[in-house]
């Protein structure tokens, strides 16, 4: 049996029905894991994610686990590519504690966006969450926030996948791409942790703080002036890190990454040939 190199150009691993499936079913679950405290009536009590998040940690591990078999069963994914999952979820825990705490300061979405671009969605998606379950076990940071962080990591390596050109686009103008990405992928993921632990302020400052109940233009409005006040001063820095680190190393990263892809050879079909005489 020999599996014949890929020639030409490494391209994302592409995305199947199953893949596709998968992915809308964990997006589903996470936009109503993020979001459902904003209906949920202020006298039921149930508006606080400290009650949920276990509950949706649970849920995404098998979900996390259907991506993978998904995008395993469409493109017929073999150890390699778990082997390079594990080496690039490793490299994005040990970078994160490097500024975490510092300003926002994070250095890890840079390798989490090349990562998305070169391997696609459905891997950048289960990257994404992996590298940050494994950062919480690094750095003891394990609570109701994790689900929630995997979640939005992994949706902001499966945009990087999205993104158009993914076969053709190559030089400059993909890195300028890559960049503009991973700055507004910065702010959207503050604002969606925001977003999660927003509804533990209640009641602390009428401005900014959820109200239970109350409608839901008032309580976007407070949100948008809470996240004005408390966190641009942590996702600006951790944007325009991620953009200067993509500048700089972004060439050098890609290479090689796509270098990996092709030697790995991940959708390459695998032939039998008969033995010699």
């Amino acid at each position: 049996m020999s599996t014949p190199p890929a020639r030409g150009r490494s391209r994302p691993i592409r995305l199947g029905g199953r893949s596709v499936a998968a992915l809308v079913l964990v997006s589903a679950v996470g936009v109503a894991a993020f979001g459902w405290p904003l209906l949920a009536d202020g006298g039921s009590g149930l508006a606080d994610h400290a009650q949920d998040a276990p509950w949706l940690f649970a849920a995404l591990l098998p979900l996390l686990l259907a991506v993978a078999v998904a995008t395993i069963a469409d493109v017929g994914l073999d150890a390699k590519a778990i082997a390079m999952l594990g080496v690039l979820a490793a490299a994005g825990a040990a970078l994160r504690p490097l500024g975490a705490g510092t300003a926002g300061i994070e250095p890890m979405f840079f390798l989490m966006v090349l990562s998305g671009r070169v391997l696609g969605p459905g891997f950048g998606f289960v990257l994404g969450a992996v590298s940050m379950f494994a950062s919480a076990l690094l750095t003891g940071g394990v609570g109701p926030w994790m689900p929630f962080q995997m979640l939005s990591m992994g949706w902001v390596c499966m945009g990087a996948g999205l993104l158009p050109g993914p076969d053709r686009l190559r030089g400059r103008g993909e890195l300028w791409m890559l960049a503009a990405y991973g700055a507004v992928s910065s702010v959207a993921y503050g604002t969606a942790m925001n977003l999660q632990g927003w509804p533990y302020l209640g009641g602390l400052a009428t401005g900014v703080s959820f109200v239970p109940g109350d409608p839901l233009p008032d309580n976007l409005g407070r949100f948008l002036a809470y996240c004005l006040a408390t966190s641009m001063g942590w996702d600006l820095p951790r944007a325009v890190v991620t953009v200067l680190l993509s500048l700089a190393l972004g060439p050098a990263v890609l290479k090689a990454l796509r270098r990996a892809t092709r030697r790995a050879a991940f959708e390459a079909p695998v032939t039998f040939e008969a033995p010699g005489p």
